[in-house]
């Protein structure tokens, strides 16, 4: 069986009007790291190509390619990052406050990685449960403390850990109703698995900050939908659910929240959820003129990040990467960069420390090259945490060295 194929329809209404606006090519998958230099001759590539619905206005890749090869074995971790961290430790706090959760309370996570966000709710001493499908981070999850069902989440897991773990008061979807091919029925699974005055909390990154901020770099693989606040609407009256409310946070380059309830007790949409999708109809986030646009926008920047690298190479200058998620990984690839270019990055990740990025095959050295080998300049391909990293590297600066940072629009800091 190929571990590629293309939809021909849309993720939550079903609509067969999937337009393209940018065709990234053939892309290695971002979080498929080389161990050594032999595997690049064998390395895959695939088409990758971002979609707007016509019929519901939701952004998507036609590219599916099999989550077995996706996540089963996976190098992203979230505790490595001192923004998330923190961004966890409020989120919990938010969450038992509005639920008023008491100890014994079920709360589960699906794609819960390490468990970092389900250590934070154990602080308050509700029972947690994660459900993570890479076994080798469902391991640390375990070694941490927080029991983890190695499965992807679906409805048929929903009903299983039902019979036996009982109803669930929340739960959590962090950054993987993206990474799913049928989202509602995903969604319809946590609704299944919810108390009636339970919620389904979910974050992902928000489109219309892929748009104003052109962050067209979050695309890759794994990442199959682009939301908005009115595409969640559209996905939880889908699933059965009714939206309790949506609110905006920093994370991730601009992150929405969603909460829902499952539609046992029929409600409407909470009042500002609906202000919230008319005011993105305001600003056309709803019409593909709109992505057209972020299509062109996104040509003329590889076209000034390359020159901008181009410029430090012939003027002798060495410049390095910081970070190496995927979306960098994305960048790098789309923008052509290469060691030449950037002849290595680092990571605070112990698991991409000594491997080579997909497609580039630049080598990731620990955080303690920066000091070592003093690059004149820092691109933080890792732009969504530039403060903390231009933060923890104050040494650096005061040396001289000067931070790149690729979005919106490339500049020196």
């Amino acid at each position: 069986m190929s571990a590629h194929r293309k939809r021909t329809s849309c993720r939550i209404c079903g609509g067969p009007r999937l337009r393209p606006f940018l065709d990234f090519g053939a892309m290695p998958l971002a979080n498929s790291f080389l161990r050594s230099e032999e595997e690049f001759a064998g390395e895959q590539a695939f088409p990758m190509e971002m979609c707007f619905c016509e019929d519901c206005s939701l952004v998507q890749l036609r590219d599916v390619i099999d989550p077995e090869v996706l996540f089963r074995n996976y190098v992203y971790v979230t505790g490595t990052s001192e923004t998330v961290r923190e961004h966890n430790r409020r989120y919990a706090e938010t969450v038992v406050k509005l639920l008023d959760l008491k100890p014994g309370d079920l709360v589960v996570e699906a794609a819960s990685n390490d468990g970092s966000l389900l250590r934070c709710f154990q602080e308050y001493g509700v029972r947690t449960l994660g459900v993570e499908p890479a076994a080798n981070i469902a391991e640390k999850a375990r070694a941490a403390g927080v029991e983890t069902v190695n499965e992807f989440f679906s409805l048929r897991l929903a009903r299983q850990l039902k019979a036996h773990y009982g109803a669930a008061r929340a739960v959590l979807a962090n950054n993987v109703l993206a990474h799913v091919d049928s989202p509602v029925e995903f969604a319809g699974g946590a609704a299944h698995l919810l108390e009636g005055s339970g919620r389904f909390i979910a974050e992902v990154q928000y489109v219309g900050d892929l748009v104003s901020n052109l962050e067209y770099d979050i695309a890759y693989h794994e990442h199959l939908c682009y939301f908005s606040a009115a595409t969640l609407v559209r996905l939880s009256e889908a699933a059965g659910m009714w939206v309790t409310g949506i609110e905006r946070h920093p994370v991730q380059g601009g992150s929405l929240r969603l909460y829902a309830a499952p539609q046992r007790d029929r409600a409407d949409h909470a009042p500002e959820a609906l202000a919230f999708v008319r005011e993105e109809e305001e600003a056309g986030l709803n019409r593909w003129e709109c992505y057209e646009e972020l299509a062109r926008k996104a040509a003329d920047h590889r076209a000034a990040l390359r020159n901008l690298l181009e410029r430090f190479h012939e003027e002798g200058k060495v410049v390095a990467g910081y970070g190496a998620p995927a979306k960098g990984n994305t960048l790098l690839n789309y923008c052509g960069i290469g060691p030449q270019l950037l002849p290595f990055t680092v990571d605070r990740n112990p698991l991409k420390v000594g491997s080579f990025t997909p497609g580039m095959h630049i080598p990731v050295l620990p955080v303690s090259a920066i000091e070592e080998r003093r690059p004149d300049y820092v691109l933080i391909l890792a732009w969504n945490f530039a403060d903390e990293i231009m933060r923890q590297q104050t040494d650096y600066r005061i040396r001289g060295g000067k931070f790149v940072i690729p979005v919106p629009q490339p500049r020196i800091v």
